[in-house]
C-alpha cells in the first residue's frame, strides 16, 4: 500500500485499525494516552490515573509489562490474608452448628476437601506468567467463548455473593461492640463495603500491597482467640460417632468447605499475570498450596474449636443462639474476659473481610468485561463501584439470617466450579496437551477459538448433575435425598460431586465432534 505524503495522520490510524474489534481499539487507546491529543481516556479513567490506579482492563498484559521483582511470594501473601478472615473462622463452626458432626470430624472435613478446593486454585494461578491473560479470558480456550460467557457472568454473580456472605459476619461482630451504642447492622455493612471500593478501585498493585501485610493482624486476633480458649477451658473435642446421619453431614459441610476453598479457581489467573514468563511453574503451584491451605485450615479448625465451647459455656451458646457467628466471637474475646481490648480485637476482626472482599470487588469488573466486549469499554473502576453497591444492597437484609445464607451459598458455588473445573482440566490436559496447546496471539479473536459448544453441553449436564446431588433448604435432590433418608437431616449434599461427573462426561463425549466438524 502506498501512501501520499501529505496522508492525515487519522487516515493512518483508520487503516491502522480498521481490523480490529472493539476491545482491541480500546486497548490501543489506552496504550498511547499522553501520546496523541486524538485518543484520550474517559473522563473516568482520567481521574483514576491521575489516582495512579490501574486504568486497564482485561488485555493481555505483554512480558514487557511484567514486573521482574514479582515472584511467589507476592501471589501467596495475597491469597493468605485473603483467607486468614473472620468468614473462615465462621465456616468452621458449621459442621457442628448445622450438620451436628464433631469437631474431630469437622477437622478431617476441613483437611481434605480443602486440598480438594484449592489444587485447582494453585494450578490455574501458573497461567498468569505463562500467557499475561485473565481467568475469564483464559475460559475461552479452556470452555469455548459461549460457555466463558456463561462462566463469566455466573462469577460476576458469585463476587457480589462471596461480598455480600463475608461482610455479614463481620457486621454482627462489630454490632456487639459498645453496646447500647453499637454500630447498626446496616451502619457496619456500609463502613465494610466503602473500606472495600478504597482498595480494590486502585488495581492490581494496590491489592497486592495491601494483601501483602494485612495477615499480621489478623493473626495476632487469632492467637488471642487460642489463648482465650485454652483459658476458658471449654473445648470438647466430641469422638467420632457414626450412622447415616454423621454421614451426611460430612459430605454437606465438606460441599460448603470446598466451595469455599475453590472459590478462587475463576479468579486465579488475575493475580499473578505480573509474573515474568519465565518464572517456575512448581514454585507457583506449591506456594500457592501453602498460601491457601495453611489461613484456611488454622481458621477453620480454630472456628470449630471455639464453636465446641457452647457445649459447656452457657454464655457463649446464648450469644451464639441470639447473635449467631459473631455474637459467639464477641463472647469468647470480651463477655466476662478481656474487656475492652477484646472489643478492640473484635473490631480488627471484623475488618479482616476487607482483605477478603478486594479480590472479589477487583476480579468482577474482570468477569464483566469479559462477558461482553462493549461492556468492556466501561472503565473497570465503574464495575469496581457498582459491584460493592450490589453488595451492599443484599447483605443488609440477609444478615439476619447468616448460617442458611452461608451453607446454601457455600454448596451453590461448589457446584459451578466444580462443573468449570472438570471442563476446564478436561480442555488443558487431553485436548491441548499443556501449555503448549495455546495460540495467545488469538486471545481475542472469536473467530479461532473454541465455539465453546461442547463447553454448556457440559454445563448443562453439570447443572442436571448438580440437581440431581443438592440438599438445599428450597430443594432436594432425588439422589441427594437417598443418603439419611428420613433422618433429622433430610439428606446429604453430594452435587459438587455429581456436578463433576456429569460435566465431566458430557464434555469428553461432545468435544471430540466439535473438534471434527468445526475444528477449534
Amino acid at each position: 500500500m502506498s501512501s501520499s505524503p501529505d496522508m492525515k495522520l487519522q487516515d493512518l490510524e483508520k487503516v491502522a485499525t480498521s481490523s480490529m474489534n472493539d476491545d482491541e481499539v480500546s486497548y490501543l487507546g489506552d496504550q498511547t494516552h499522553g501520546q496523541s491529543s486524538d485518543t484520550k481516556l474517559s473522563w473516568i479513567n482520567q481521574i483514576a490515573a491521575s489516582l495512579n490506579a490501574e486504568t486497564t482492563g482485561i488485555e493481555r498484559v505483554t512480558e514487557d509489562q511484567r514486573n521482574p521483582k514479582e515472584g511467589v511470594f507476592s501471589s501467596a501473601t495475597m491469597w493468605f490474608s485473603a483467607n486468614l478472615v473472620i468468614a473462615s473462622m465462621s465456616l468452621g463452626m458449621l459442621g457442628q452448628a448445622v450438620w451436628a458432626i464433631s469437631f474431630w470430624q469437622s477437622v478431617f472435613v476441613i483437611i481434605f476437601f480443602n486440598i480438594l478446593g484449592l489444587l485447582p486454585v494453585a494450578f490455574f494461578s501458573c497461567f498468569g506468567p505463562e500467557f499475561g491473560l485473565r481467568q475469564m479470558v483464559l475460559s475461552r480456550y479452556l470452555t469455548g467463548v459461549f460457555a466463558a460467557r456463561i462462566f463469566a457472568l455466573i462469577t460476576a454473580i458469585a463476587c457480589v455473593g462471596w461480598g455480600a456472605v463475608n461482610i455479614m459476619v463481620s457486621a454482627q461482630l462489630l454490632n456487639m461492640v459498645n453496646k447500647p451504642h453499637s454500630l447498626p447492622p446496616w451502619a457496619g455493612c456500609l463502613v465494610l463495603v466503602v473500606s472495600t471500593i478504597i482498595v480494590s478501585m486502585f488495581g492490581y498493585k494496590v491489592v497486592h500491597a495491601y494483601e501483602k501485610w494485612a495477615w499480621i493482624p489478623n493473626l495476632a486476633v487469632f492467637i488471642v482467640f487460642i489463648v482465650q480458649m485454652a483459658r476458658s477451658g471449654n473445648f470438647t473435642g466430641g469422638g467420632f460417632p457414626g450412622g447415616q446421619a454423621t454421614a451426611a453431614g460430612v459430605l454437606s459441610f465438606g460441599g460448603a468447605i470446598y466451595g469455599f476453598a475453590t472459590g478462587w479457581t475463576t479468579y486465579a489467573a488475575d493475580y499473578t499475570v505480573f509474573v515474568r514468563k519465565g518464572y517456575p511453574k512448581r514454585v507457583i503451584f506449591f506456594g500457592l498450596c501453602a498460601g491457601l491451605f495453611i489461613p484456611l485450615v488454622f481458621t477453620q479448625v480454630l472456628g470449630a474449636a471455639v464453636y465446641s465451647g457452647t457445649y459447656k459455656d452457657d454464655t457463649w451458646a446464648n450469644y451464639y443462639s441470639e447473635y449467631q457467628a459473631g455474637g459467639l466471637m464477641f463472647a469468647v474475646l470480651s463477655v466476662n474476659s478481656l474487656g475492652g481490648f477484646g472489643q478492640f480485637c473484635s473490631v480488627l476482626l471484623a475488618m479482616s473481610t476487607v482483605a477478603n472482599n478486594i479480590p472479589n470487588m477487583y476480579t468482577i469488573a474482570l468477569c464483566t468485561q469479559s462477558f461482553w466486549s462493549p461492556l468492556a469499554k466501561v472503565p473497570r473502576v465503574v464495575w469496581t463501584l457498582v459491584g460493592n453497591c450490589l453488595t451492599l444492597v443484599i447483605c443488609i437484609p440477609a444478615y439476619y439470617h447468616f448460617e442458611t445464607v452461608m451453607d446454601n451459598f457455600m454448596n451453590l458455588i461448589g457446584y459451578y466450579l466444580a462443573i468449570y473445573e472438570a471442563i476446564s482440566l478436561s480442555e488443558h490436559f487431553i485436548y491441548r496437551r499443556g501449555f503448549k496447546g495455546y495460540d495467545v496471539t488469538i486471545w481475542n479473536d472469536k473467530s479461532q477459538l473454541p465455539i465453546g459448544i461442547a463447553g454448556t453441553i457440559g454445563f448443562c449436564f453439570g447443572v442436571f448433575g448438580a440437581v440431581m446431588g443438592m440438599d438445599q433448604v428450597w430443594f432436594l435432590g432425588p439422589v441427594g435425598k437417598l443418603i439419611n433418608e428420613g433422618g433429622p437431616y433430610g439428606g446429604a449434599d453430594i452435587g459438587f460431586e455429581l456436578a463433576a461427573a456429569f460435566a465431566f462426561v458430557a464434555y469428553n463425549v461432545s468435544r471430540p465432534f466439535e473438534l471434527k466438524y468445526f475444528g477449534r
